[in-house]
């Protein structure tokens, strides 16, 4: 097994930095929506980075960074529930990390994973370097290939679910799914910007802080995060985050959410609160989603808690995986209780 660092600053504080790849789909342009040329690379597991100190005591140099999860999740979720199945190809990592990063495996031995057929690549870090062979920096999940032009177009979720979002509705199986739709997306992008900041980068924020000062901080401004969206649900019993309607925020948010109790209530300390108990309408909420069953397809705990437990070792030295996994999703079902399901 692999011991993981995070990339933390000097004040114990964890930053994120920017990913790499930023190019667009567009209807025009170099890289159009076609069927069969793109393919998507993700890890259902989780996010991570590997570092090496310089001769300074307070620099950190990322030297191997690899990043999935919660992240590529969402590309997922989008993929599927804009019926792009057949669309956009997929290959899916190994939840185990090894020495070198991310590698594929096949999926007698590792139940979930999805070879890499098109580059035949053995790690993640070779797509980076067939798009570019002086690449340094993260290699990272997602990744949204190129198979005309043999390169990665984008490795950044925000954007590329946007692009399947807004770019394939030629090919996709459900047109009528608009998940940033023009009317709302000043709000959209409201609610984002500090549901990012304070419970999807917030719990990772709070998991990773290496002093005592970092994790009150930021446990403190999760939780804030967390009651703001409870009482937003609460008031007027709303049913979505943003315009009582289906969106990516929504997408953005949920995949933070499931992992939350069984992943960073114990795991990332994040413990002051657990959705199963402290916040009723995220539950509901979050069954809602769950229960579609192309995004419940998307949901593997081996893969999630394998991931984190299994290769956090600086936060889990003993690599044991935890038993639970978070609140019954299943059940009861929302669709029944409010007469609707994902629009």
């Amino acid at each position: 097994m692999t011991t993981i660092t995070p990339l933390i600053d000097a004040d114990g504080e964890f930053r994120r930095p920017v990913s790499s790849f930023r190019d667009f789909i567009t209807q025009t342009g170099q890289f159009t929506p076609d069927k069969d040329r793109y393919h998507l690379y993700i890890s259902l597991a989780w996010f991570v980075l590997v570092l090496r100190f310089d001769c300074s005591p307070h620099l950190l140099i990322a030297d191997w960074l690899y990043f999935s999860s919660p992240w590529a999740h969402r590309t997922l979720i989008v993929r599927n529930l804009k019926g792009l199945e057949d669309v956009i190809g997929l290959s899916i990592v190994d939840y185990h990390l090894t020495k070198v990063g991310w590698h594929f495996s096949e999926p007698e031995k590792t139940p979930g994973t999805i070879p890499d057929t098109i580059n035949n690549a053995r790690f993640i870090k070779e797509i980076y370097y067939k798009a570019n062979k002086d690449f340094v920096g993260r290699f990272t999940v997602p990744v949204l290939w190129d198979k005309k032009e043999q390169t990665i177009v984008n490795n950044e979720s925000s954007e590329i679910i946007r692009m399947l979002n807004n770019e394939f509705n030629a090919f996709s199986d459900n047109v009528k799914l608009d998940l940033y739709p023009t009317l709302l997306r000043p709000e959209i992008d409201s609610i984002n910007e500090w549901i990012y900041d304070q419970i999807n980068n917030g719990v990772y924020k709070t998991g990773f802080a290496t002093t005592q000062e970092a994790y009150e901080k930021n446990v403190k401004v999760l939780f804030d995060g967390l009651d703001r969206v409870e009482t937003q649900f609460a008031t007027g019993n709303k049913r979505y985050l943003v315009g009582n309607q289906f969106t990516e925020a929504d997408v953005r948010l949920f995949t933070t959410i499931v992992r939350f109790d069984p992943i960073y209530h114990g795991h990332f300390k994040c413990n002051i609160k657990t959705i199963s108990h402290d916040y009723p309408h995220i539950l509901k909420w979050l069954r809602r989603i769950y229960q579609h069953p192309k995004v419940s397809a998307t949901v593997n705990w081996t893969h999630i808690k394998g991931g984190y437990y299994g290769s956090q070792l600086n936060i889990n030295p003993t690599a044991i995986i935890a038993a639970w996994n978070g609140p019954i999703l299943d059940f009861p079902i929302i669709a029944e209780e409010d007469g609707k399901n994902l629009e």
